[in-house]
């Protein structure tokens, strides 16, 4: 499984930005998908996943403000984050399980920035 994800930059604290992630290779057997964040010297946190059944879990401190959501047909999902803050700056991960065993899979990082 390969993972594309794009959508980051600069936004202004209150503004909003969509990050979208597009899967390949076996996607027929990818369960789960959802964005991480990681900001320098720390782990990488969920911010949200959303599962085949559109069951989606947010992290804390998003919960009202970020909406995933995916696209079956295209293979892809979507992070709408409205209301930032400067606290939401981070590279911003997408991350797939798929297979049996299952795995993990991480695109590469987007990078966020919110400041004035």
């Amino acid at each position: 499984v390969q993972l594309q994800a794009s959508g980051g930059g600069l936004a202004q604290p209150g503004g909003s930005l969509r990050l979208s992630c597009v899967a390949a290779g076996s996607v027929s057997s990818i369960n789960q998908m959802g964005w991480y964040r990681q900001t320098s010297g720390k782990a990488r946190d969920l911010v949200a996943r959303i599962n085949n059944y559109d069951f989606a879990t947010y992290g804390d401190g998003v919960k009202g403000r970020f909406t995933i959501s995916r696209d079956t047909l295209k293979k892809a999902i979507y992070l709408q984050m409205n209301d930032l803050k400067p606290q939401d700056s981070a590279i911003y991960y997408c991350k797939a399980i798929a297979g049996v065993p299952r795995s993990d899979y991480w695109g590469q990082g987007t990078q966020v920035t919110v400041s004035s």
